[in-house]
């Protein structure tokens, strides 16, 4: 588990007016609000929300 790698994820723009998928993943992500950072762990899933909403988020390694 501590060698698991983990991405910082912050949400930038608002959920506002998106597509409920969009707002999903987003939530699914543990974000809350704008400005709020959260790190995940690096998996597949993971990948794939920040992919899918990826216009709405600042990704750090």
């Amino acid at each position: 588990m501590a060698n698991e790698k983990t991405i910082k994820v912050t949400l930038l723009k608002s959920t506002i007016g998106r597509l409920e998928a969009h707002k999903a993943c987003v939530r699914g992500l543990g974000l809350k609000r704008q400005r709020h950072t959260v790190t995940v762990i690096d998996t597949p899933s993971n990948r794939g929300m920040i992919n899918r909403v990826s216009y709405l988020l600042r990704v750090e390694a």
